[in-house]
C-alpha cells in the first residue's frame, strides 16, 4: 500500500507560480512512476506530467516549458513546480502511482489539491 498526500494548492493570479508536492508513505525509489493529473470541471481527467524511476519526464503540450515535475528521494516526495500559470490550469490536482509492473495504470492515487488561477 502506497498512501500519496498531496499539498501546495491554492489561488493564484495568472502568471503566476505555485508548487505542489506529492508525499509517498513509503520510498519512492521501487515505484516505476509517479504522474500528476488534473481534472477540471467539466473536462476529463489528463496527465499532466510523469516522472519514472530513471527520473525521465513527460509532459503534456499545455503545460511544456511551463511545469517541472522532479522527485526528492530522501523526502520521498514528487514535485510539480508551476509556472506562468493561466486561468485554463484551474483543476484539481491529483499525483498517482504506478507502482505494479503487471499493470498498466496508475494504481495509487491521492486525494487532489485544488489549483485557482484568476484571471
Amino acid at each position: 500500500q502506497v498512501q500519496l498526500v498531496e499539498s501546495g494548492g491554492g489561488l493564484v493570479q495568472a502568471g503566476g507560480s505555485l508548487r505542489l508536492s506529492c508525499a509517498a508513505s513509503t520510498s519512492i525509489l521501487g515505484i516505476i512512476g509517479v504522474g500528476w493529473f488534473r481534472r477540471a470541471p467539466g473536462k476529463q481527467r489528463e496527465l499532466v506530467a510523469r516522472i519514472s524511476s530513471g527520473g525521465s519526464t513527460n509532459y503534456a503540450d499545455s503545460v511544456k516549458g511551463r511545469f517541472t515535475i522532479s522527485r526528492d528521494n530522501a523526502k520521498n516526495t514528487v514535485y510539480l513546480q508551476m509556472h506562468s500559470l493561466k486561468p485554463e490550469d484551474t483543476a484539481v490536482y491529483y499525483c498517482a502511482a504506478h507502482t505494479n509492473p503487471n499493470l498498466d495504470e496508475y494504481n495509487y492515487w491521492g486525494q487532489g489539491t485544488q489549483v485557482t488561477v484568476s484571471s
